[in-house]
């Protein structure tokens, strides 16, 4: 299947990033400035990219994507501050395990798998779900990362932060069917955005690199995480959605974003607030392996 073949040309790069690792290409000052670079500079670029591909999404879609995925991580932000609590003791690391159920890979592997299984006009409807997405993980995972849960939720300097600006413009560029970008700007956008799949990749990789083989194969909590943020979650959310009457593709394209691996953004991020990167890194690693049996899986329940 064209999804297995995605998920398993990213674990080469993984594996790529875990050599470089272990030669002394990459890690510690290198990877953490690669991680700078890929939140204010490729990131943004991808974002903006998504919607510069040819044909735009129906945008009588957009409030409905756009209304299901502010219900989505309304509902995880609540998962992300309870379910940590049941699953470890120890405070430091709830954080870190909130994370992981609440934000999945959605800009890294989500768009090349909802691309192969819906289609390429299908990669714009994941990328209006993606400004949630960009918000969320730029606000509530920088606390849950931090640890920091007496600052304020909300913090207005995010609203201006480069991976934004570039939801901003995507979000403009959609809702005004602005298709008709010169291609000298488009072009040069669309290469920088195109680092940050393999750069991302290459920084877990290389962090993976550190740790030694009993620590990447997780723990029993490491699992139990990796099942809820594949298929558990994916499934309860679609089940709710198609009670409440959203249309079918919003609501099969929104759940394939949700059952993605963990987000690679919890080890960069780790990086940039010098945070412990194990467990994240732990926790990507099992679930980005193990999404190659579950998003097939998950992708056949929404078609049966």
């Amino acid at each position: 299947m064209d999804n297995i073949n995605i998920m398993l040309i990213l674990l080469v790069i993984v594996i790529v990033g875990y050599v470089a690792g272990k030669l002394e290409y990459m890690g510690g000052e290198v990877d953490r400035r690669l991680s700078n670079i890929i939140i204010d500079i490729t990131c943004p670029a991808l974002i903006l990219s998504s919607t510069m591909g040819g044909t735009l999404p129906d945008r009588s879609l957009i409030l409905p994507l756009l209304g299901i995925s502010l219900l989505t991580y309304a509902l995880l932000t609540v998962i992300a501050w309870i379910l940590p609590r049941l699953l470890t003791k120890r405070e430091e690391e709830r954080g870190l395990v909130g994370f992981a159920l609440m934000f999945g890979n959605v800009g890294f592997i989500g768009y090349p798998i909802v691309g192969a299984i819906f289609g390429h006009q299908a990669v714009f409807y994941a990328a209006i779900l993606n400004v949630v997405n960009t918000l969320t993980v730029f606000t509530i995972g920088v606390m849950l990362i931090k640890g920091e849960r007496r600052q304020p939720l909300f913090q207005p300097k995010v609203l201006v932060s480069s991976p934004m600006i570039a939801a901003y413009l995507a979000i403009i560029i959609v809702a005004l069917s602005i298709d008709n970008i010169p291609d000298v700007v488009s072009q040069p956008i669309t290469l920088i955005g195109n680092i940050t799949v393999p750069g991302a990749l290459l920084i877990i990789g290389s962090s993976m690199s550190r740790l030694s083989w009993h620590t990447m194969l997780g723990s029993r909590v490491v699992y139990i995480i990796t099942a809820f943020r594949l298929l558990i979650i994916p499934l309860l959310l679609y089940a709710l959605f198609s009670l409440l009457g959203f249309d079918t593709l919003v609501v099969n394209i929104n759940t394939l974003i949700i059952a993605m691996p963990v987000a690679t953004y919890g080890t960069i991020l780790c990086l940039r607030y010098n945070r412990d990167s194990t467990l994240i890194t732990e926790i990507i690693f099992i679930s980005t392996l193990f999404s190659v049996i579950t998003i097939p899986i998950v992708a056949q329940l929404l078609f049966r």
